[in-house]
């Protein structure tokens, strides 16, 4: 393979990377405010992303489009099994990257910020790397 494709290669899996980010973020807050407050609102969702109704409102509608998400007018937000399926994996992901930036040093503040972006687009062989390095950091601090 030449250089020209593999740059191809990579710059496909950035672009689909970043097509399901949005989702992954947006079912990821729905999970964590149903959690946390026992129902998610679209205007809970506007506040934590910090953009406006209207953009939250559109987001939703090709979340639930896309099968990730139910909801009627004027009720609460809903993860259909799809999307707490992607949830679960979009959170396993951020905190492994999470613990594995804490792992290598770096503050609490910064890897929660660094862990945001970086979890969106790591392999499944990185992320298992990633996992295995903070396992064996966290074993030798045990001892």
């Amino acid at each position: 393979m030449d250089s020209r494709q593999r740059g191809k290669e990579l710059h496909e899996r950035t672009r689909d990377d970043h097509a399901t980010e949005l989702a992954e973020d947006y079912v990821e807050a729905i999970a964590d405010l149903i959690e946390s407050k026992g129902a998610c609102r679209l205007v809970d969702l506007a506040a934590h992303f910090g953009v406006t109704h209207v953009t939250a409102n559109r987001t939703v509608g090709r979340l639930q489009r896309d099968g990730l998400v139910t909801t009627e007018p004027y009720a609460p937000i809903e993860l259909a099994a799809k999307g707490k399926r992607l949830a679960k994996a979009s959170r396993r992901r951020h905190e492994i990257v999470y613990q594995f930036l804490v792992a290598l040093g770096v503050g609490k503040k910064t890897a929660a910020a660094d862990s945001e972006g970086i979890e969106h687009h790591v392999s499944p062989e990185t992320l298992r790397k990633m996992q295995d390095f903070t396992k064996q950091t966290q074993s030798a601090d045990d001892n």
